[in-house]
């Protein structure tokens, strides 16, 4: 599937990839990541751990989860469907695996993947395209995979970006519903059995933030 959400999604961070890494950074921080967030990853990781198997940095941006995770011993390698997000990513993190991939079409054998985190990179799919990311998950995802995922809450609504990140293209994010996600990841068969929701931590942040964990039984 290459709707017009994922162009969208490669046009702007894209071309924007210089920019994100300089106002966000390529690696975790608390100027972005509460508390919380940061605990939500470390679980995520340390649940990961034992698993045998890649762990794989879906939608990957700068880098910035996949060297967290790299640097909590787990075997990495990430996506991201922006070209200019992967050089980006590289260039910040030259002994690490990236490639240019969508969510919904991921370069892994079946049952391949110990691990898989979505933080934050569903937000630029409609929430009745999420099927297509969850059913590519499931084909990827090895039985007893850890699956973390980290995105804004609303009721499926939509954000308008016009020009977004400082570029000529006009992004639109979705705050997805929680349950809407939970009962996605349940239809593929993952036992949820990690959910938070916070209030906005940050000045930047205008909804509830959700992070659930799941595994693959």
């Amino acid at each position: 599937m290459n709707g017009d959400h994922v162009a969208r999604a490669r046009a702007a961070y894209g071309d924007s990839a210089a920019a994100f890494a300089e106002s966000v950074g390529v690696t975790i921080s608390p100027d972005f990541e509460a508390p919380i967030d940061q605990a939500v990853l470390a679980t995520f990781a340390d649940l990961a751990r034992p698993a045998s198997g890649r762990t794989l940095d879906a939608g990957c941006g700068t880098g910035r989860v996949a060297r967290y995770l790299a640097d909590r011993l787990l075997d990495v390698v990430a996506v991201d469907v922006a070209p200019g997000m992967i050089r980006t990513a590289r260039a910040a993190h030259p002994d690490m695996e990236f490639h240019v991939a969508e969510l919904t079409d991921l370069p892994f054998r079946a049952g391949s993947l110990a691990a898989v985190a979505y933080w934050y990179s569903i937000i630029t799919t409609p929430p009745d395209a999420l099927v297509d990311v969850w059913n590519e998950l499931d084909r990827a995802l090895a039985t007893g995979g850890v699956v973390a995922v980290a995105f804004q809450c609303g009721a499926g609504d939509r954000a308008e970006r016009p020009q977004a990140y400082g570029t000529t293209t006009d992004l639109t994010l979705y705050r997805h519903d929680p349950d809407h996600v939970r009962s996605g990841l349940a239809a593929i068969g993952l036992d949820i059995h990690t959910f938070v929701q916070r209030r906005p931590w940050f000045e930047h942040e205008h909804t509830d933030q959700a992070f659930l964990i799941a595994s693959k039984s």
